[in-house]
């Protein structure tokens, strides 16, 4: 098969890669052989999926489920090409996923695919836009979002987080890490554990609580001060993203452009001008 693996972000139990695939009809299929948990969601293309569980049809929108070290076949019967958000877990970071859901318990996949349900298509929306941002600490959290929503739809729960007293505490006390070092990357596991949380309840609670995710609440707090120094003080844009925990220049201008709706350089000359 004419496929290219190219890879975006790991962390602690997971792993993220583009996969583009050219194959077509007349390419032969191969058995290939799933490393680790596998779950995949197809952004563009269909392809045909043989796996130990059965036979699909795969279009943009659903998901490929795969089992660590079950065989499988792609194949192009069709048309030609596709691509692929391809998800990795080890076993005991999906079922440590996996058992936050309401419901669920140890998840073994008995269906080769999930179609696109409703309750998928943010989580593959931000998955896309993160792996065009190449941003690694949003595939982080995304992962962890993938592997609930998978879970859950596999369980045919529908949790609403309802937070307790605790879970407040809990996650006042996250949001309050988080304003100490909003600079650094922190990343979503080690975050849930300082405050004594399963990563997947977690982020349920804090978008609950918050009404953003983690890497949101971030992204807003880096972005805020950014705005603040820019109206504030006469350093380079350049420097100002960098303090503020950017590490590319183009990815600030872009966040920054989607945050206050005007490029730095606009904004702050919005500002100087008092207009």
């Amino acid at each position: 098969m004419a496929a290219t693996t190219h890879f975006l972000a790991s962390g602690s139990g997971w792993r993220a890669d583009d996969v583009v695939c050219t194959s077509g009809p007349g390419d032969r299929a191969f058995e290939e052989r799933h490393d680790g948990i596998c779950i995949a969601a197809v952004t563009r293309g269909t392809f045909q999926y043989r796996s130990t569980f059965g036979t699909a049809l795969l279009t943009p929108g659903g998901l490929l489920l795969g089992e660590d070290r079950h065989c499988f076949e792609c194949g192009h019967d069709h048309g030609t090409g596709d691509r692929c958000l391809s998800f990795h877990f080890t076993p005991d970071f999906f079922h440590a996923v996996a058992v936050s859901v309401p419901g669920a318990r140890r998840i073994a996949f008995t269906t080769p695919t999930l179609p696109p349900l409703p309750a998928l298509i943010p989580v593959i929306a931000a998955a896309e836009a993160a792996r065009d941002d190449g941003d690694a600490a949003e595939l982080g959290e995304i992962a962890v979002r993938l592997a609930g929503a998978t879970a859950a739809a596999l369980t045919g729960t529908q949790w609403r987080a309802a937070a307790s007293w605790r879970d407040e505490r809990r996650i006042t006390d996250a949001i309050r890490l988080i304003e100490q070092s909003a600079h650094d990357p922190i990343p979503l596991t080690d975050l849930a554990a300082r405050v004594a949380m399963s990563p997947y309840h977690f982020l349920r609670t804090f978008r609950a609580v918050v009404g953003l995710t983690p890497h949101q609440f971030v992204l807003r707090t880096r972005l805020h001060e950014a705005a603040v120094s820019l109206r504030r003080s006469n350093d380079s844009i350049t420097s100002i993203a960098f303090e503020s925990g950017f590490n590319d220049l183009s990815t600030f201008n872009r966040r920054f452009r989607r945050f206050m709706g005007v490029s730095p350089g606009v904004y702050r000359a919005y500002g100087v001008s008092g207009t």
